[in-house]
């Protein structure tokens, strides 16, 4: 996985490159408390071009969420291709996030 980060005054997008596995859970946990200790209002976490997230992946997902909660900081997921979205569907987690099928959209959610 790869992670490629936009910063927008009080927002961070972050994209997700790749897999969101638990080879790489730690990494992105890193980069997010990282972004969320410089106080800003929110994430937007761009799946555009994740292809696949694994069972570490949806509990890094759902820590990520609590952890933002608990700084007063949003998270928003973003156009999640159709495999993702799938998996978020059979684990019965889609309603666990605010998604949204744009990025733009999820960026100006939190504007």
């Amino acid at each position: 996985m790869k992670l490629k980060m936009q910063d927008y005054n009080d927002l961070t997008v972050v994209e997700l490159q790749g897999e969101l596995t638990a080879d790489c859970v730690e990494t992105l946990k890193n980069t997010m408390t990282n972004i969320v200790s410089k106080k800003k209002l929110g994430i937007v976490l761009d799946l555009s071009t994740t292809v696949f997230v694994d069972s570490k992946g949806l509990e890094h997902l759902l820590w990520l969420r609590d952890y933002c909660y608990q700084n007063s900081c949003a998270l928003k997921l973003a156009a999640l291709n159709e495999t993702c979205g799938k998996i978020l569907e059979i684990t019965r987690l889609e309603k666990e996030f605010d998604r949204y099928d744009q990025l733009s959209d999820a960026v100006k959610s939190l504007a």
